[in-house]
């Protein structure tokens, strides 16, 4: 197999991994479909909500799971083939990059999909510690701070290629590639949020750790 065809392979891996929606499977386990629940929406959050605890958090970490799998499997495939390692590198992020555009847009359900945030904290295990991390201070403080779990989701997407930038110009080794994943999913992650950036600007937008049913 040709490093074209791995990266190929990998990236179409990728998509099929992340395109699996765990959060609807779980609901129809329950005899439900989640997207008539909720916020409607496929993700780990809403799972939580709808399911409960006991099977939403089995469901974040099977949407993580679905975004390192193909990033460990898109390095081992491509490093076979005798690649650089800037190769296995761009393979990694692609893969990655597919299995969140699997989640966003998987075409089991008309291509209408979950946010992405759980998925690309697993693309980002296996491929940037340091995003990883900023993207879980960045989520952490704004929802203890201000209870709004969308909130603390897109302040996630920041953090992801802040942390980034800030360990390459630290190292004094840019990564463009990389960077340039972050930078993307961040967009994206906006672009998903932009019904709950409307009622975070109303005011409407529901807050976490309350007895009342969040509309996220």
């Amino acid at each position: 197999m040709t490093t074209t065809t791995a990266t190929l392979v990998s990236i179409a891996c990728g998509y099929l991994c992340g395109s699996v929606p765990f959060g609807y499977l779980a609901g129809k386990l329950k005899g439900i479909d989640i997207r008539q629940h909720g916020s409607g929406n496929i993700g780990a959050t809403n799972a939580i909500r709808v399911l409960g605890k006991g099977i939403g958090i089995p469901v974040f970490l099977l949407d993580m799971f679905k975004g390192w799998l193909p990033v460990w499997l898109a390095a081992g495939w491509i490093a076979q083939t005798g690649a650089s390692v800037e190769m296995i590198s761009l393979g990694k992020v692609l893969a990655g990059f597919a299995a969140v555009l699997g989640h966003m847009f998987t075409f089991w359900l008309g291509f209408k999909g979950g946010k992405g945030i759980a998925t690309t904290g697993g693309v980002l295990l296996g491929i940037s510690l340091a995003g990883m991390i900023g993207g879980w201070v960045g989520f952490l403080t704004f929802l203890f701070a201000f209870r709004y779990v969308s909130l603390g989701s897109l302040a996630a997407a920041v953090g992801v290629p802040t942390a980034m930038a800030i360990q390459m110009w630290r190292e004094g080794r840019w990564d463009y590639v990389l960077l340039s994943f972050g930078l993307v999913v961040m967009v994206l992650a906006f672009i998903r949020h932009r019904s709950n950036i409307q009622r975070l600007l109303a005011g409407t937008e529901s807050k976490a750790f309350t007895k009342k049913t969040p509309q996220s």
